[in-house]
């Protein structure tokens, strides 16, 4: 093993082409040597949403030029790279395939070990990017798929408090914002929406606030959402309405995250206690202003990664490559695509009717 291997990451769980470089430092913070993220905006803006087999077409024409990008940023060889880490899933099989047999074919030929990586604990372990932090810690994980609070116990290791039972958060943010006239991807773009608005003018549900733990549900607002925006005539009211949303779910996350750390204290004893929150919608500056409020109240340290590094990356997915390239736990070759991979193995499925909470 190398004094400090290099690890080569590749992200295609989605509709970003991904692939970074890192490298190990003696601070425990390894260096990002580069880090290129390829987006597919324009692809399928027309469509409204991600149209799988589009995306898994453009994986396949850019992978190639955007590790070469990669290596040439990097001031990198192939011969230097020191394992090849891409993520095996959750996501959409037809896209995940390109990025893992295009990393299985990359550390065949330059006969370094092949890693497989989880896409979520790429993002449960993107704060390493950049700040040490110890084990365990408490995350937040909010993306367009996954919304979760889970205990970081290490590398591998989970335990979920709280999970949605309906949709994820980013998809809410998504849903919101295409009812609204917000181009694709909306999201993102809500929060600018939010702020030429009045947060006060609409009072929008918070489901299950009251119950469930912190257990988290979003399908109601989305519903109270659609009902409202039949009957908006003015720009105005939609700025108005995206205000309140927003505002609605910062008030929710507070609300749940307190429960969270009352969870994460009952089988954690730490002296330091440590709240993460990562994923695509942890670059929202709102959510992080009132997060950072929560968790002071509650004598917690949040960590943010850098919002560079909360949308699905190729850095995060190197980061878990690195972790396990040190505990030499490699992959065979036929290692497969896992369109349904959770971080915690034995929690409960908890989406569709009949729950109970």
């Amino acid at each position: 093993m190398s004094k400090n291997p290099i690890i080569l990451g590749i992200e295609t769980s989605c509709d970003e082409t991904a692939v970074s470089i890192i490298q190990d430092h003696e601070s425990g913070i390894p260096k990002i040597l580069s880090n290129i993220v390829s987006s597919q905006v324009d692809i399928h803006k027309e469509f409204g949403g991600v149209v799988p087999e589009l995306a898994a077409r453009s994986h396949v024409e850019k992978i190639n030029l955007i590790a070469k990008k990669t290596l040439d940023e990097s001031n990198m060889r192939l011969e230097n790279i020191s394992a090849v880490a891409a993520t095996a899933g959750p996501g959409l099989m037809i896209c995940l395939s390109v990025g893992l047999n295009f990393g299985k074919a990359l550390a065949s030929s330059l006969n370094v070990p092949f890693i497989g990586v989880n896409h979520l604990e790429g993002h449960a372990l993107s704060p390493k990017l950049h700040t040490n932090i110890n084990y365990p810690y408490l995350l937040l994980l909010i993306s367009g798929g996954h919304s979760q609070f889970l205990s970081v116990n290490g590398l591998g290791k989970y335990k979920r408090l709280g999970t949605t039972i309906d949709d994820a958060l980013g998809e809410a943010f998504d849903k919101t914002a295409k009812l609204l006239g917000i181009e694709f991807p909306g999201g993102p773009k809500l929060e600018k929406f939010a702020e030429r608005g009045d947060s006060n003018k609409f009072d929008l549900p918070k489901p299950i606030i009251s119950k469930g733990g912190c257990n988290l549900s979003f399908a109601g607002l989305k519903t109270a959402i659609l009902r409202i925006t039949k009957n908006i005539k003015t720009e105005q009211e939609k700025y108005d309405l995206a205000a309140s949303f927003q505002k609605t779910i910062e008030e929710i996350l507070s609300i749940k995250s307190k429960i969270a750390f009352d969870e994460f204290l009952k089988i954690n004893s730490v002296k330091k206690k440590s709240f993460v929150v990562a994923g695509g919608v942890a670059a929202n500056n709102g959510i992080r202003k009132k997060l950072i409020q929560t968790s002071n109240n509650n004598n917690f340290e949040v960590i943010f990664p850098n919002p560079k590094l909360c949308g699905d990356n190729a850095a995060m997915i190197a980061m878990v490559g690195m972790e396990m390239f040190k505990l030499k736990k490699f992959n065979n070759l036929d290692f497969p695509v896992t369109p349904r991979l959770p971080l915690d193995k034995n929690a409960a499925f908890l989406k569709g009717a009949g729950i109970k909470l």
